[in-house]
């Protein structure tokens, strides 16, 4: 056992973290029936009932799981972070239950509530105005300090069981078993590291089943011009999405093209309408990225009602609304933008079988 971590401190390390597991539920499976389209059904997993408010818990939790049976973090270790905000919140609430430092690296556009809810967390804030630099400031602090940087674009794809062990693509299939269409035609996420497709994709594929996996990706991300054309790896300068969470100007580690079959990329402005729109219908506000997954959910929707199929579709719900107040619920804020959603807005709540009232 090294001197940077005692054994009896990781130990108890991994204990806070895994009964914290065990005093979370599940998070819900919601339905949502579509009038229009009989025979079909869409399912939203709703990663916002984790404690930290999104689906980055569990990207998260396994990150420090992995690190500490690394031996990579010890009792006095600083954790640092690059992140657009919910995946460092996330980690600053472990690093507080363990009683460690906690330094989030940032792109100054990320939106102030994210960067209130680090702090509340425990954690600090780094920014920086040039988002393709959060990986070299994220080495340089962990250096400085002779702190760890967790560096999620890079483990987020081998630190969580893609085989089972309570991962989310194991959760989905338990919480489908007794639906009318049990096996979903396709399940439908986002990427930012990758690490959530790969490891719903290698699941699919370990236990056989015929789901085929969509990866939903900003207009702005590099992700969906990689899965076209190998060769295409970095974005042009400038060009950035607006969509917190999902999407990258660079392709990272993590992201694993090779176990997703099909990639939809939707424009900044659909995917804000349809977070709009589907908030009208729960009731409650979602994040962006759940427009983004939305979106390419309504392309497959369409797509076999044409050709006469029934099914199901499994999406991921990402992270509630709140965060997002004073940006993508800010009608000037938008129009100040340029970003006209309303469109896509009326589109999504034709297919969600409502008129959009654009309440929320």
């Amino acid at each position: 056992m090294s001197d940077l971590c005692p054994r009896g401190w990781l130990d108890e390390a991994v204990r806070r973290i895994e009964a914290d597991y065990n005093r979370s539920a599940d998070t819900h499976l919601i339905r949502v029936d579509l009038p229009r389209y009989p025979g079909i059904t869409l399912y939203l997993k709703d990663e916002s009932s984790h404690p930290t408010g999104s689906l980055k818990h569990r990207l998260a939790r396994s990150l420090f799981l992995y690190a500490l049976c690394n031996e990579w973090i010890g009792p006095n270790s600083c954790v640092i972070e690059a992140s657009s905000g919910s995946t460092a919140v996330s980690e600053a609430y472990f690093a507080r239950m363990l009683g460690l430092r906690f330094i989030a690296v940032v792109p100054a556009t990320t939106a102030a509530p994210k960067l209130d809810a680090i702090r509340f967390q425990g954690g600090e804030i780094h920014m920086v105005d040039d988002p393709r630099t959060v990986y070299d400031v994220a080495h340089r602090l962990a250096a400085e300090t002779g702190g760890h940087y967790l560096d999620q674009f890079t483990y987020a794809e081998r630190a969580t069981d893609w085989r089972g062990n309570n991962n989310i693509a194991e959760s989905i299939f338990a919480q489908m078993a007794q639906e009318e269409h049990s096996v979903p035609d396709w399940i439908v996420c986002g990427a930012g590291t990758g690490g959530t497709s790969a490891t719903i994709g290698r699941y699919l594929r370990y236990q056989r089943y015929a789901t085929r996996l969509c990866v939903a990706d900003p207009e702005h991300s590099v992700f969906h011009r990689h899965f076209h054309d190998r060769s295409a790896t970095i974005l042009p300068e400038g060009c950035a999405s607006r969509i917190e969470g999902i999407g990258r100007p660079r392709v990272e580690p993590s992201f694993i093209p090779g176990v997703i079959d099909r990639m939809i990329a939707v424009e900044d402005a659909a995917s804000i309408g349809a977070m709009r729109a589907l908030s009208d219908r729960l009731g409650r506000r979602v994040g962006g990225s759940t427009g983004t997954n939305l979106v390419a959910c309504a392309t497959l929707i369409e797509e076999m009602a044409a050709a006469g199929e029934t099914g199901s579709i499994v999406t991921l719900l990402c992270d509630g609304g709140e965060r997002y107040g004073c940006t993508y619920y800010d009608d000037a804020w938008l129009a100040g933008c340029g970003i006209d959603w309303q469109r896509s807005a009326d589109h999504i709540a034709r297919l969600l079988g409502q008129q959009n009232k654009g309440i929320l």
